[in-house]
């Protein structure tokens, strides 16, 4: 690469990191890492044979797709091999790119292309579980790659791979939480270059060690920081250096075993609420943490916790200070972040059954739950849980649904929806 073309590059990854405009979706859990878009309304009842348009996604992905300025972007494996796809508004395929060989997922609700493609409008950066990491122009072409478990050693975890890479304002950060050597590493955006990289070990019980939750990018006193959740500790890290600033233990205080983690904490103003433990095997935990301090904040920190909700999967949503948990039996609370007591609480009719695995989406005022076998619950929030509508997409759901522009992204197993007016 010229030096000129590398200067380009760190100019627009500059210029671009935090001109996130309404209607983009930049990664997975959206433009302020929360799950919810605020502007715009959304429909609330639909028949999916009548979406502006569905397009057949080919191989096997669970990721949730992303959006800029009307270009969609997600990853998927096809032909045996790691493959970005990118869209365009009406659902037509601009580009699709291939990476490298797929690692197939194991579990039957997982994939090799679990991990959320994310992008600051002059790249797309992609992981995979097989190792493969690109970042790639807005036209397909790689702008480097690389394999960071042939650099750093395999990946030693129960299930497939899950953490999305998420940007700093010069680097693309990747969590690696597993029971070998785990690790925190920033990589330059333009050259794809180390800029940091620090070891994240704790001691845990058996499978405590894995997580498969993606850190938050968040401020801390002024300077860009990562909140990384992982190992049942939570740590802050100074994104220019990867540096801990703070650290909070004691999320399994009895010692459970296989309690990896994967849901991803969310925050509400100062505070980060964080899930733990299993709510598939009525072990649900959650706690509420201050953000702040320096060093161990264990003692000092902790506002809140509770034994009687809390995903396993599904990660919170946050919207006009109050955070949405939707656990994966189907329970649903609305909590107050700094006193962790629901304002309501619910649970979603049985139907066809089986458990949330997406993390719920907030638009427009109203709430989007998927469940496995395909069925999209819409609550309205103003009158406790209160279900408007209940739509069956005919097909299994994984991946988390998105709200773009009044139009909502809905990632099928075998398809991609567009649901909206025209």
């Amino acid at each position: 690469m010229r030096p000129f073309t590398k200067c380009l590059i760190l100019i627009l990854v500059i210029t671009t990191q935090y001109a996130v405009a309404d209607g983009n979706w930049p990664h997975w859990r959206g433009p302020e890492s929360n799950s919810s878009m605020t502007s715009g309304g959304y429909p609330v009842r639909w028949e999916p044979e009548k979406a502006l348009w569905k397009i057949e996604i080919p191989g096997k992905g669970c990721s949730t797709p992303i959006l800029w300025n009307k270009k969609i972007y997600l990853t998927t494996g096809t032909e045996g091999r790691d493959t970005v796809i990118a869209l365009d508004w009406s659902g037509k395929q601009i580009w699709q790119k291939q990476l490298g060989p797929e690692v197939a997922g194991k579990h039957p609700n997982g994939s090799g292309s679990n991990p959320s493609a994310t992008t600051d409008g002059s790249g797309v950066f992609v992981f995979f579980k097989s190792g493969n990491f690109a970042a790639l122009e807005l036209d397909g072409s790689v702008r480097w790659q690389t394999n960071l478990f042939e650099r750093y050693g395999k990946d030693q975890r129960f299930w497939d791979f899950g953490t999305s890479p998420v940007l700093t304002k010069k680097d693309v950060v990747i969590a690696h939480m597993h029971d070998g050597e785990s690790w925190l590493a920033a990589f330059d955006k333009a050259t794809g270059e180390v800029s940091w990289k620090v070891p994240r070990n704790y001691e845990t019980p058996v499978e405590g060690s894995q997580s498969y939750s993606t850190p938050v990018v968040f401020d801390h006193k002024g300077t860009e920081a990562l909140l990384v959740w992982g190992a049942h500790h939570l740590t802050a890290h100074d994104a220019a250096n990867g540096k801990i600033i703070w650290s909070c233990g004691d999320f399994n205080p009895d010692g459970t075993r296989l309690w990896p983690t994967i849901a991803s904490p969310v925050i509400a103003g100062t505070v980060a609420v964080v899930p733990c433990g299993r709510d598939d095997r009525r072990q649900p935990r959650l706690h509420g943490i201050k953000l702040g301090g320096s060093g161990d904040v264990t003692k000092t920190h902790r506002l809140w916790k509770r034994k009687d909700t809390g995903p396993f999967i599904p990660s919170p949503a946050e919207y006009q200070g109050r955070v949405y948990i939707t656990c994966d039996r189907g329970r649903i609370d609305c909590i107050n972040p700094v006193t962790g007591e629901s304002l309501w609480s619910g649970v979603f009719p049985k139907g066809k059954g089986g458990k949330f695995y997406a993390s719920p989406l907030i638009a427009g005022g109203h709430l989007y739950a998927a469940r496995e076998d395909g069925t999209v619950f819409v609550l309205g929030l103003n009158n406790g849980f209160e279900i408007i509508s209940e739509i069956d997409m005919k097909d299994r759901i994984i991946a988390s649904p998105i709200a773009i522009s009044d139009h909502l992204l809905i990632r099928t197993k075998g398809h991609l929806f567009c649901i909206g007016s025209k």
